[in-house]
């Protein structure tokens, strides 16, 4: 890991340091990603579990995908589901997944690309490694995570957008100490690629060993760095974070992160998911595959899937035999 990168960090364009004035944001919390299971059972941490939802608005849900070396036959997926109320962003690091979904959208998600899926009103899709992965086995790593729509946007058309990993904005460092893989959002003025109906930021950092970034944050949003491998620090406090931990911070405008001079055996980096957005504060109903405002809008949203209101799998689509 990971499967965007470059030879050379200084041909890269800079993300400046935030001037002496900046205001550096504390950690409030670490918290330490549980393991579990997802759709046909593959492995998964959940990064979001025991933090209080008021500090992950605008996001609901993220599941680091892996790491695992699948052995043959081994490698799963999920099976077609329902979503409405949200939208979901799937980052594969390494390996491949299909996806479908029954508003026209898909493709092959491998290295490093983006899947971003607007359920919006509802949307039925389905992710799986494609045949021959099955078959042979492999790496997989990846996130997902599910960002949350304000009510005003949760009826709008599904939408797909497919970023592949030579669509990211790739940023380093005043000392090219760090690669910047900008997914969507604004970093110091550079544009990721991603189109976002609730705004946020979205970056994977990987800091060489002993490694300084200091990032300019967005204000009013909140500050997130979820550690996928090695270890390091965060915060202005210097606070140590290791791989399936998530930080929470506080208020300000810079977000500072440190590789660990030794992160680890297995890498001699430190790999951070850093994500922040701009706060919806409504209320939120969330059961299952969907995330509404009201008790109400939620048994909708499950009457309207068992009537076959969020769409239809299209023929002779992935996963159907």
């Amino acid at each position: 890991m990971p499967a965007v990168t470059v030879d050379d960090l200084l041909t890269l364009p800079r993300v400046n340091e935030p001037g002496p004035g900046a205001a550096e944001r504390t950690v409030k919390s670490v918290t330490t990603a549980p393991k579990g299971f997802e759709g046909e059972g593959f492995p998964v941490r959940r990064a979001f579990a025991g933090v209080d939802a008021a500090d992950l608005d605008p996001f609901i849900h993220m599941d680091q995908m892996g790491e695992v070396e699948y052995g043959a036959g081994e490698p799963k997926g999920t099976p077609w589901h329902p979503h409405r109320g949200f939208e979901t962003v799937t980052y594969m690091i390494d390996g491949v997944m299909q996806h479908q979904d029954s508003h026209g959208g898909g493709g092959v998600i491998r290295d490093g690309a983006t899947q971003w899926m607007t359920a919006g009103s509802g949307i039925l899709h389905i992710e799986t490694p494609p045949e021959w992965l099955v078959k042979a086995g492999g790496l997989f790593h990846g996130i997902q995570l599910w960002v949350n729509l304000p009510a005003a946007d949760k009826w709008t058309a599904p939408n797909y957008q497919g970023l592949e990993g030579e669509d990211v904005t790739l940023l380093t460092s005043p000392d090219g100490g760090a690669l910047i893989r900008l997914i969507a959002g604004d970093l110091g003025g550079h544009a990721g690629p991603g189109s976002t109906r609730t705004p946020i930021t979205l970056a994977h950092i990987t800091l060489a060993p002993g490694a300084r970034v200091r990032i300019p944050w967005p204000e009013r949003f909140n500050g997130l760095a979820y550690a996928l491998s090695g270890a390091g620090t965060v915060g202005a406090e210097v606070r140590p974070l290791e791989g399936g931990q998530l930080a929470v911070t506080g208020p300000g405008d810079t977000l500072t992160l440190t590789g660990a001079q030794s992160p680890d055996s297995r890498t001699d980096s430190f790999d951070v998911l850093v994500l922040g957005g701009q706060k919806i504060g409504e209320p939120i109903a969330w059961s299952g595959p969907f995330v509404m405002n009201t008790r109400a809008e939620l048994l909708q949203a499950f009457q309207d899937y068992e009537a076959g209101k969020l769409g239809v799998i299209p023929h002779g689509a992935l996963g159907i035999t």
